[in-house]
């Protein structure tokens, strides 16, 4: 009886070459594909078509783009991550999902192997093969991109001569789409300078009158846009990159430490993301107290960098989701936006939990709430362990 093995399959080059690898092998094959958001009906028709054609016994297309939200985007959305302070983690985020729904479709089929189609060189094999290795204790682990170390053209050479007949033509940008954003690679990041031209951007610039939204937001989840209430996030999400992706927002080149040790550039295009992400941050910075903050920002580092690195599965994950869930039981409310060419910025926001009230006095003019004698008093008691310390010095300075 034949091994069999479920093969992440995208339909590109590596995975292509895959397929035809295992055949020789004499393994069953079973491709899958997982999207995440970047990919329409009419694509994943046309993958499933070529997985047949290469011979695969069985092909399965998942729809993650709702689970994947409710797993991980939301959490980056309540934490505002920007990894650097730059990057929404559009792709290494997706990868995570992708590779749980590989390992519990291996479970299901009771697999003999599982594989994916990484390189030697980049982040996601590290990312795969860990959360294979926890999900799925004992199955083979098989990566014959990484492991036998072909050049492109060598990958080539091997499927023409198994009679595959597909684009075999290299793209100037490798471009990988999800509901989180949107990679670029090209000849401009593999060097330490260099930007993107207007063309490698899959969404070219049409608008350039400035444009107004309102996001609503109900307990730190993005429900609204100008009114219409969607009945999923990620259907918010979509339609707000639809409206401001034409301004070139979102636009940048992320600086990065890889899992692995290298440094590594990589353009990304996340319009939604980057204004949800500062519209969500403006709003909570209105309704959360003086303390929750900096504790927020402390986990969020924390939180997306484990989360870069693969580590969706550790516990302390879900500790943190925990302290972001319960941080958002008031961020409710609405925030104003201008879209502009390239840029946009936060107007302000509506909230009946915003804590900047003139009721309890207006910053730098009058005070409400307490006394000019109430600030004195408070004011020798807060400084009070640095006057006496400043005493302690200057009296032990001055004796010597």
């Amino acid at each position: 009886m034949a091994k069999s093995v479920v093969l992440g399959f995208s339909g590109g080059l590596d995975t292509t070459f895959c397929v035809k690898h295992f055949q020789d092998k004499g393994y069953d094959i079973h491709s899958i594909i997982v999207n995440t958001g970047g990919f329409n009906e009419e694509e994943l028709k046309k993958i499933e078509a070529h997985a047949y054609a290469l011979g695969v016994k069985t092909h399965t297309t998942i729809d993650a783009v709702k689970n994947y939200y409710d797993r991980i985007v939301k959490y980056l959305i309540f934490g505002n991550v920007l990894k650097n302070n730059t990057y929404p983690l559009s792709v290494s985020a997706e990868r995570l999902v992708q590779a749980l729904h590989m390992a519990e479709h291996a479970k299901k089929l009771n697999a003999d192997a599982v594989a994916h189609g990484s390189t030697g060189a980049g982040n996601d094999q590290v990312r795969f093969d860990m959360i294979l290795n926890t999900v799925t204790p004992g199955i083979e682990i098989i990566t014959p991109i990484r492991d036998l170390k072909l050049s492109r053209e060598e990958e080539i050479e091997y499927l023409k001569s198994k009679g595959v007949d597909m684009n075999f033509a290299k793209a100037a940008y490798s471009i990988n789409k999800g509901l989180w954003g949107t990679s670029v690679g090209g000849r401009e990041t593999l060097t330490s300078k260099g930007f993107l031209p207007d063309e490698a951007w899959p969404i070219q610039v049409t608008k350039s009158e400035p444009e107004e939204v309102k996001l609503s937001f109900e307990k730190g989840e993005l429900i609204a846009i100008d009114g219409k209430k969607f009945a999923h996030p990620t259907e918010a999400i979509q339609h707000l990159q639809s409206v401001a992706a034409p301004f070139g927002i979102g636009r940048d080149i992320h600086v990065g430490d890889t899992i692995i040790g290298i440094k590594g550039r990589v353009g990304f295009e996340a319009a939604a993301p980057v204004v949800i992400i500062k519209a969500h941050h403006a709003l909570e910075k209105h309704v959360l107290t003086k303390w929750q903050l900096p504790m927020k920002d402390n986990l969020s580092i924390f939180y997306g960098n484990y989360l870069h690195e693969g580590q969706i599965l550790d516990p302390v994950m879900r500790d943190i989701e925990a302290y972001f869930t319960s941080a958002q039981a008031h961020v409710t409310g609405d925030v104003f936006v201008q879209l502009l060419p390239y840029r946009f910025q936060i107007l302000g926001i509506e909230s009946k939990y915003d804590l900047m009230s003139a009721k309890f006095g207006k910053y730098g003019e009058m005070n409400n709430g307490w006394t000019g004698e109430d600030v004195r008093g408070f004011s020798k008691i807060f400084g009070n362990q640095v006057a006496i310390y400043e005493s302690v010095k200057f009296n032990a300075n001055d004796k010597t």
